[in-house]
C-alpha cells in the first residue's frame, strides 16, 4: 500500500524574457543567485522554460550549470513548447538529453501559430508560483506575459532591474 502522508510540495517558476539581451554576465549572475536561493528554500522546484531567444537560452544553461555544480536532486528543468516544431521533431533526442522533461502545451498546439506563443506563456503563468522575467521595455511577448502575471497576482521578479535578495 502506498503512503501518501508526505506529498512533495512543488514550487513552480516560469521564465520569460526579451529575445535579445545585452548584459549577459550580470543577468547570468542574477539568475544563478536566484536559482540557488530557490533550490535552498523549496522542497522541490519545477523550472518552466521556453526556447525562443537569448534570455531563454541563458536561463536553461544557468539551470543546467547550477544543477551540476550545486544541487540536482530537488528540481526539474522543463521545456514547454507552444507546438510541435520541425526543430523539435528533427532533434528530439538532443532535446531529451538537455531537458529533464519536454511538454507541448495542448491549448497553444491547437491555436494559430501567431497566437501560440502567448497562449503557451499564459498557461505557464497560470501554473506558476513565481515569474522571473527579463523585461526592459513595455512591448513584446515577455512584457505581455509579465502584465498577465501581474493581473493574476503572481509574484514577479524582473531580473533586468531587481537584484536578488537573500
Amino acid at each position: 500500500m502506498l503512503n501518501y502522508n508526505h506529498l512533495l510540495e512543488i514550487f513552480t517558476v516560469s521564465f520569460f524574457g526579451h529575445r535579445y539581451i545585452d548584459r549577459f554576465r550580470m543577468i547570468e549572475d542574477r539568475l544563478e543567485e536566484l536559482i540557488i536561493k530557490l533550490l535552498r528554500e523549496h522542497e522541490y522546484v519545477d523550472f518552466l522554460v521556453g526556447r525562443n531567444g537569448d534570455f531563454d537560452q541563458l536561463v536553461s544553461s544557468t539551470i543546467k550549470r547550477v544543477k551540476r555544480e550545486f544541487r540536482d536532486d530537488n528540481c526539474t528543468h522543463i521545456l514547454v513548447l507552444p507546438y510541435n516544431s520541425a526543430e523539435f521533431q528533427n532533434n528530439d533526442d538532443s532535446f531529451a538529453e538537455y531537458y529533464d522533461e519536454i511538454e507541448i502545451c495542448p491549448e497553444s498546439h491547437a491555436a494559430h501559430f501567431k497566437a501560440a506563443m502567448q497562449i503557451r506563456n499564459r498557461r505557464m503563468v497560470d501554473r506558476s508560483d513565481l515569474i522571473v522575467c527579463y523585461v526592459e521595455h513595455n512591448s513584446g511577448g515577455a512584457y505581455q506575459s509579465m502584465t498577465y502575471a501581474a493581473k493574476q497576482q503572481k509574484q514577479i521578479i524582473n531580473i533586468a532591474v531587481d537584484p536578488v535578495t537573500h
